[in-house]
């Protein structure tokens, strides 16, 4: 495994930093050397991140976070807004919608990063609001260099922008031109929001702890709620459906919903626990793979074997068909919990993996629970022929040899992962609101997260569409201790995929003995044999997503047992980052796929 190694694993022991781009990452190190600890880190970490991977993230979109406080047991805050108070199914009906769209204003929720981000800094950070703004700041006024998947999806939805988005095509389509790689890309109308409500807590206190709730003030109910609430109600533009609508989101509903601080899901596995969110999010997927794969001595399995592949992606059938059936907002559904994590009903789900790939999607029977599991076969919806396709965030493959697009593949967004000298840690990933979500709000210079999607229409389902409801998101921060003692952060952007690649990074990492940077570096595969997330909610019966540099044999062999296999190229599947703690060692590592996440630390 050590020939698939691209960088050395960072090793120090005064804190690590790891994140989806190299400039966060930085930023996040520099609050550690300015003797912050892990949660300001993050927070101007996460901060910066919407500034330099914006079709990824923005300020309008959401965060899920998992901390470690030292000698304090693992707490997740959820920046996840919900659905608007106008948001129903008759009213999306009425409409003629079978789905929600996956781009414009019509699937906007509340949008929950900043209020979670000012609910770490506040409770669990040391420094003041300027410490963890003014690098965003700085990045969005001065630039920062473009990388080539933000060109790509410029590119994208250049005619949308030109056509009906005006306002998105005014910040990243210049006099009507695509920006080009490595050009330094500014964001000044970001940068003046920011640093209105920047200047405006200041002038309202000295106190680090009045200017704080005095931001969340200003998201909620000041001149933030006014502009979305304006901008949702006067605008009409283009959607995913072909047809244009304005947005039902209102200033009402940013001043009703604040982040919340809640007790992770758990399950232990060999020596480790490991944490979860609570199943508004699929997070839980993760730990129930690990239920039924406790039924497989993975020990005596090759990592780069086709029975452990099978083994691992049958389980993720078995898991997300689950989700599917039983996963929603728990304040607004009924959720198996017990059931759903115990070795007994996953014993049963582990009989029923066999050495042919199934090619069902087959949620158990819990009594008394459950919902319809809605199957939209790949290519055969009305959807599925839009022409601006834009439910999910795309990452562009590129032709290494002259640096020429190949097209783009689904599945990516940030994260970020740090440990500081303390022992403090946090895991988060920060989606939504990315520039190709819905269009620009002029005043504010972002737009909003398009995550009411992630709804069924269906009020059967447990995911099915309601006013205040969360969506069953797709984000999904990982933590675990080891032998009781908090040991490692991890996580990836991927949508569907990251309770996928977070796992096989975890297996890797217990059962062979890889480093976390081996572990990253191991060839990547995943599957879509369940319904995605993101419109328009397809399900790829079958797939199975391999990279090129698993063995021939490997992939032979995975044919033969009935996977549909599609093989990609050697570096295109995993976004992860992780660190670690033993002691008073820190580790840290970082995807190296399309050159971008970096760890640091000393």
């Amino acid at each position: 495994m050590n020939n698939f190694t691209t960088r050395p694993e960072i090793i120090g022991n005064f804190g690590v930093v790891t994140s989806t781009h190299w400039i966060a990452t930085a930023v996040g190190m520099s609050l550690l050397e300015k003797k912050g600890n892990a949660f300001d880190a993050a927070v101007a970490t996460g901060f910066t991140l919407q500034v330099v991977e914006p079709h990824l993230n923005g300020p309008g979109g959401e965060v899920p976070i998992i901390i470690c406080p030292t000698n304090k047991k693992p707490i997740i805050i959820c920046g996840q807004g919900v659905a608007p108070q106008k948001a129903n199914i008759p009213y999306y009906k009425n409409l003629g919608l079978n789905i929600v769209p996956g781009s414009g204003l019509l699937s906007a929720v509340v949008p929950g990063a900043f209020d979670a981000w000012m609910l770490l800094l506040l409770k669990y950070g040391t420094k003041k609001l300027r410490d963890v703004l003014e690098p965003a700041i700085s990045i969005a006024n001065n630039g920062f260099p473009l990388v080539p998947n933000i060109v790509n999806t410029i590119n994208s939805v250049k005619d949308l922008f030109i056509d009906d988005w005006l306002t998105s095509a005014n910040i990243y389509l210049p006099n009507n031109q695509l920006p080009r790689t490595g050009e330094i890309f500014k964001n000044k109308k970001l940068a003046q929001t920011y640093n209105r409500i920047l200047k405006d807590c200041e002038n309202h206190s000295i106190n680090r702890e009045q200017q704080i709730e005095h931001a969340r003030k200003i998201w909620k109910t000041g001149f933030i709620a006014t502009s979305i609430d304006k901008f949702c109600r006067q605008n009409y533009f283009l959607d995913s459906s072909m047809n244009k609508n304005n947005g039902i989101l209102e200033g009402n509903d940013l001043a009703k919903w604040s982040a919340t601080e809640e007790d992770p899901i758990s399950y232990d596995y060999k020596n480790y626990s490991i944490f979860k969110t609570d199943f508004w999010g699929q997070g839980p997927c993760l730990l129930q793979q690990l239920a039924i794969l406790k039924n497989f001595d993975l020990d005596n399995y090759d990592v780069m074997s086709p029975d452990f592949i099978h083994v691992i992606v049958e389980s993720t059938k078995l898991a997300f068909a689950d989700r599917e059936a039983f996963y929603g907002d728990p304040n607004f559904v009924k959720v198996p919990k017990e059931v759903l994590l115990s070795d007994t009903y996953n014993k049963a789900r582990a009989e029923l993996i066999t050495e042919k790939a199934s090619l069902d999607v087959t949620p158990g029977k819990i009594e008394n629970f459950g919902g319809p599991v809605i199957v939209r076969f790949k290519g055969k919806t009305d959807e599925s022929f839009s022409k601006f396709n834009l439910g999910e965030p795309t990452f562009a493959k590129f032709d290494q040899t002259n640096n020429t697009p190949l097209g783009t593949t689904s599945g990516d967004t940030t994260h970020l992962d740090i440990i500081d000298k303390w022992g403090n840690m946090v895991s988060a990933t920060p989606s939504g609101g990315w520039l190709q979500s819905s269009p620009i709000i002029p005043d504010l210079g972002f737009c909003l997260s398009n995550r009411a999607q992630m709804f069924w229409l269906d009020e059967n389902s447990p995911s099915c569409l309601v006013p205040g409801k969360r969506p069953r998101t797709t984000l999904s921060p990982s933590l675990a201790l080891k032998e009781g003692k908090p040991y490692m952060v991890f996580g990836t952007p991927g949508g569907d995929q990251q309770d996928q690649w977070s796992l096989h990074l975890f297996l890797r990492h217990i059962h062979f003995d890889l480093n976390l940077q081996e572990s990253i570096d191991a060839p990547g595969f995943n599957t879509a044999h369940f319904p995605n997330s993101f419109y328009p909610r397809e399900t790829d019966i079958g797939s199975l997503f391999v990279e090129r540099r698993f063995p021939k044999s490997t992939i032979k062999k995975l044919i033969s047992k009935g996977h549909n296999v599609t093989i990609e190229d050697e570096w295109s599947l995993g976004r992860m980052t992780a660190a670690s703690k033993n002691g008073d060692i820190l580790k840290a590592a970082a995807n190296p796929r399309f050159m971008q996440g970096y760890a640091i630390g000393r």
